[in-house]
């Protein structure tokens, strides 16, 4: 099953799955698994951000390291600029890995402590044998501007610079080895608000003077529309709706995205009064042991028999601009669409 049409995608992710075993016991028996990521299927097309967004717990980090082989996937396929990832040797993922970066989610832990930030950010040069020791010098001077760092950055450790710092300390690094394709996972959350857009425009610039592709992995729906071409919305290890971001907003086929949407603050209260509300019910299910059809049927308000019996194919209905693909698993998508109860 294909999850996308269009140009050659830049990575193509096909029934992703990683499982995380659950042992117990003296002899540490696995008894268990949990599913984090459950078999995903998307492409990232070149040049552009696609959004993976949801809740705390639904898989979406999980996917961005899968992807980049820091944990290696339990079973499908990625493929990256032609290359399969999944079954290559250290050696030539290594190779590979010099065209795909992390951000990471929290800029403190990512950094080593003892090291200063020139050292950090020259380091990814030194693992991939990428010019002479001045070179890579000039190249830290080149990416502390990159980023709106003073060059006198480099000789201080991460103690000394505050979160916003830190952070671009960690897009430099990932920039280093000017990749083409980056991860960024919840690059803003640990930020104090007054940074976050300073950052969200930092990558968006850089990813037009750079012609960067992103992977966006967000829990804040209003920022993944601001930064996003297309948004995949993802519960319980696996992808609900994928689609246009301005349809994703304008017109949500799964009952979790409208849910997702209508949960956003809205500025004005009169606006927030007249929008419909998805309200659900309940604790999202243990990945341990996800329901058995949809695995959002124990919390949905349109859910009917079938929709506890039998896993909702995942559809493109081609409600996306001129008739672009918009992806969804929902045996309702269609009555939801018009407005019609199930």
């Amino acid at each position: 099953m294909s999850a996308d049409r269009g140009p050659t995608p830049l990575c193509r992710v096909r029934e992703l799955k990683k499982h995380f075993p659950v042992r117990r016991g003296f002899l540490r028996r696995q008894v268990g698994a949990i599913r984090a990521v459950d078999g995903v299927s998307f492409d990232v097309f070149p040049g552009e951000t696609l959004g993976l967004v949801g809740e705390s717990g639904s898989g979406k980090t999980t996917t961005g390291r899968a992807i980049l082989q820091l944990d290696r996937p339990t079973s499908g396929r990625v493929v990256f600029e032609g290359d399969e990832l999944t079954d290559m040797q250290p050696d030539a993922l290594r190779r590979v890995r010099r065209h795909m970066q992390m951000i990471f989610q929290d800029p403190f832990a990512s950094l080593n402590p003892r090291r200063r930030v020139g050292e950090t950010i020259a380091e990814p040069l030194e693992i991939h044998h990428v010019g002479s020791k001045q070179s890579r010098a000039d190249r830290v001077s080149e990416l502390l501007e990159l980023v709106d760092l003073n060059e006198r950055f480099a000789g201080r450790y991460p103690h000394e610079l505050s979160g916003g710092q830190q952070q671009r300390v960690g897009i430099a690094r990932a920039l280093a080895t000017s990749p083409r394709f980056i991860v960024a996972d919840e690059p803003i959350s640990a930020l104090d608000v007054s940074i976050q857009a300073q950052i969200v425009n930092l990558l968006s610039d850089l990813k037009d003077d750079l012609g960067l592709t992103y992977l966006f992995i967000t829990h804040d729906l209003s920022m993944v529309h601001h930064l996003s071409d297309r948004i995949a919305v993802m519960y319980l290890g696996r992808i609900v709706e994928l689609g246009d971001g301005d349809v994703i907003f304008e017109r949500p086929l799964h009952p979790y995205t409208q849910a997702l949407i209508a949960a956003i603050p809205r500025p004005d209260p009169d606006l927030a009064a007249d929008r419909p509300r998805t309200r659900l019910e309940g604790e999202v299910p243990s990945p341990m042991r996800p329901p058995l059809g949809c695995r959002f049927h124990t919390r949905c308000p349109h859910a009917t028999d079938i929709c506890s019996q039998q896993d909702p194919e995942y559809r493109d209905l081609g409600t996306g601009p001129r008739g672009g693909p918009h992806w969804v698993a929902c045996h309702h998508a269609e009555q939801l669409e018009t407005g019609d109860e199930p």
